[in-house]
């Protein structure tokens, strides 16, 4: 079940908080204010009627005359306001007309049994009303538009700076061991952002002393072990013929390449590596190497290129490519040179699913067929070798084939500039192959 997630922005997150916080107060307020309002309103005509009616029942009294639309005995008095008179009382009542202004009724009983009353609606009062109405939705119009402004700036500011904070955790996780969070994000008052940046800068320097510290441990150990195993082979070339001999020799000598390999490693980890850059007809170049690499291998080239890059190095990721390719996977192989890109390919069982997950990793091989051979740094160092190039290599399986077997396909992007100081990696459409 694959579940879709929105992906906003979080200066419009802000922004809609802010102004649903903001539409959320004018609505309370205006309704209290009209309510406010209203009921003022409607206590002030409930005097002004009964003003009326004693100015009215004086006049009746003297002149037997009645004004402001007064009636003796109105048919369309309200029932409530009827048992209210029934009681001797004079009283006031306001009925409800739906959307229409309320009429506001005043009657009181007169000494023979009947009633005086009269009612009005005072639709000028109410008029005001409404433009009170009118008023607060424009208020409460503003208060949406001014807190969604408030929002998207200072949701845009800090947005602003987590993205750099993302930029410069990019550069932190490619190599980068300069760059420092805190500095990127900048600014002159101090917030939550300062102290993910801070905390996230103390990370990066406590891993960054780790990772160092083991890479010196490796190093010195290899380094100190490189002299007893050259002296150990040399003493193995001293032995007498036989196949106990062979032995020895045979592991004395993949100790000493091993060896080799962790201070490459070690060199590489170190990112202090740097490229010795020729201009290389590419075609050319693994045609020739690949012929005194394994005759076995077959090489096609699509489309030639000259490109600008190590020899040296290059010649060390094609010979770890193919040397993974003939001890893991099955025959043939495939060498394709295609403009910048170079492939290898092995029709074997194909790549373990951790390494096309996370990558090569050193001593781990993820290959239950191998019966020992090998120490899984052949690929790491090709991946490391590939960065000081300033390219991108990439691992994945091929399409099943009819026999069952997938192969395993392994891709060199050779950047179209030369590499960086750093050995960056360069930014490279990957096109759907």
């Amino acid at each position: 079940m694959v579940r879709l997630a929105l992906r906003t922005g979080l200066r419009w997150k802000v922004s809609a908080a802010i102004a649903l916080v903001g539409a959320l107060m004018a609505v309370a307020l205006s309704l209290v204010v009209h309510n406010a309002a209203r009921h003022s309103m409607l206590e002030s005509n409930r005097d002004v009627q009964v003003e009326r009616l004693a100015i009215t029942l004086k006049i009746f009294a003297q002149s037997n005359r009645l004004q402001f639309g007064a009636k003796i005995d109105d048919p369309s008095l309200p029932k409530p306001l009827k048992d209210e008179i029934a009681e001797g009382e004079q009283a006031t009542y306001v009925q409800d007309n739906g959307d229409n202004a309320p009429e506001v009724w005043a009657a009181t009983p007169l000494g023979d049994g009947r009633v005086l009353s009269l009612h009005d609606p005072f639709l000028d009062r109410f008029a005001v009303l409404d433009d009170t109405d009118q008023a607060l939705l424009f208020g409460f119009a503003g208060v949406v538009l001014a807190g969604s402004a408030v929002g998207v700036l200072v949701g845009g500011r800090l947005s602003k700076r987590l993205r750099k904070a993302a930029a410069a955790a990019g550069k932190l996780a490619e190599g980068d061991t300069a760059v420092r969070i805190r500095d990127e994000v900048g600014g002159r008052v101090r917030d939550e952002t300062d102290d993910l940046a801070w905390a996230v800068d103390a990370m990066s320097d406590a891993l960054q002393q780790r990772i160092e510290a083991e890479r010196r441990v490796t190093a010195d150990i290899a380094h100190e072990l490189r002299t007893p195993v050259t002296g150990l082979l040399t003493a193995a070339e001293l032995l007498p013929p036989g196949r106990p001999s062979e032995l020895v020799r045979d592991r004395a000598q993949a100790l000493r390449t091993l060896v080799e390999d962790v201070l490459e490693v070690a060199r590489l980890d170190g990112y202090a590596e740097r490229a010795e850059l020729q201009d290389v007809a590419l075609g050319e170049f693994v045609s020739r190497r690949v012929r005194s690499l394994n005759q076995d291998v077959t090489v096609e080239v699509v489309r030639d290129a000259d490109v600008t890059t190590d020899p040296r190095r290059l010649e060390r990721i094609l010979g770890n490519l193919i040397a993974n390719a003939a001890r893991h996977g099955k025959p043939p192989i495939e060498v394709t040179v295609e403009g910048r890109v170079l492939r290898v390919r092995d029709h074997g069982p194909g790549f373990p699913e951790h390494l096309l997950r996370e990558g090569p990793s050193r001593f781990r091989t993820g290959s239950t067929d191998r019966a020992g051979r090998g120490h899984g740094l052949g690929l790491t160092i090709a991946a490391g070798q590939a960065r000081v190039l300033g390219a991108r290599l990439t691992f994945r399986n091929a399409d099943e084939l009819t026999d069952g077997s997938t192969g395993a396909v392994s891709v060199l992007w050779l950047p179209e500039n030369a590499p960086t100081n750093t050995g960056s990696f360069p930014v490279i459409q990957l096109p759907d192959r």
